[in-house]
């Protein structure tokens, strides 16, 4: 089971840096529970089951014009609010995040992540987040060189990166996600921002690749089917708690 703590970064409270990861563990993977995987006949009835094993919820918003199709809106953000007190972890895959983020802070959501393929919009965007009252993230595409982002460093409090294309779901991650995922982690520790930045993955969460991204020094990831879809949710989560990070450590 998850304990479950006061959450952060809400809105009006300002997002005092590095404030966000206090209120999760440090000493193994953290798990968000994709809501893009869960029933959506059932929305509720699924976020009841998850809710002692879910460090947080990601919820997945496209435009139709950054990525193909749409995905989650605010008042449906604003609807599932009071169902957890578990943090709601919103990524824009939007053309215009900045018109976005006002709606989904006062909607419920606790931290935002932004592509860095949003290029000149992103600082004005990020500050936009933690001005909102929420914690701020950078998502980086399959193209992105992950050495353009750190211009971004200081302005954020997650770097997500992604495995697979924006806005697919159920194919196979790029075998170049393990280095880039390591070459973020040693990025944000020759910052001096280790303690207040975490590198989270995204796309091709599996029982088969999880292992390696935690290997790689991942801190977390989006787990979508492999948690929702899974035979025994809570041995499937333990399993995930318990793999071992660069260092050897849970």
């Amino acid at each position: 089971m998850v304990e479950i703590k006061t959450l952060t970064g809400s809105k009006g409270s300002g997002q005092e840096r590095g404030n966000f990861w206090r209120q999760f563990p440090s000493d193994r993977l953290l798990v968000e529970a994709s809501l893009w995987s869960a029933d959506f006949t059932r929305l509720a009835d699924e976020m009841h089951r998850m809710d002692q094993y879910a460090d947080m919820y990601h919820i997945d918003v496209s435009d139709g014009h950054f990525v193909p199709g749409f995905l989650f809106f605010a008042d449906l953000v604003a609807a599932l609010r009071p169902l957890t007190k578990r943090p709601f972890h919103v990524h824009f895959m939007t053309t215009n995040p900045m018109d976005h983020v006002n709606d989904f802070v006062a909607a419920g959501a606790n931290l935002i992540t932004v592509h860095a393929e949003n290029g000149q919009l992103m600082p004005a965007t990020l500050d936009s987040i933690r001005s909102a009252g929420a914690a701020s993230g950078v998502a980086m595409g399959l193209d992105v060189i992950p050495e353009t982002i750190e211009p971004y460093l200081e302005l954020t409090d997650l770097i997500l990166v992604m495995g697979t294309p924006m806005g697919v779901k159920g194919v196979k991650p790029s075998p170049y996600v393990y280095e880039r995922v390591s070459r973020i982690k040693s990025m944000v520790a020759r910052a001096g921002l280790a303690d207040r930045i975490r590198v989270f993955a995204d796309g091709g969460i599996r029982d088969n690749t999880v292992p390696k991204l935690r290997a790689s020094g991942a801190d977390g990831v989006i787990a979508g089917s492999l948690v929702f879809k899974s035979a025994n949710l809570p041995e499937t989560v333990k399993w995930l708690h318990g793999l071992k990070n660069e260092e050897g450590a849970a």
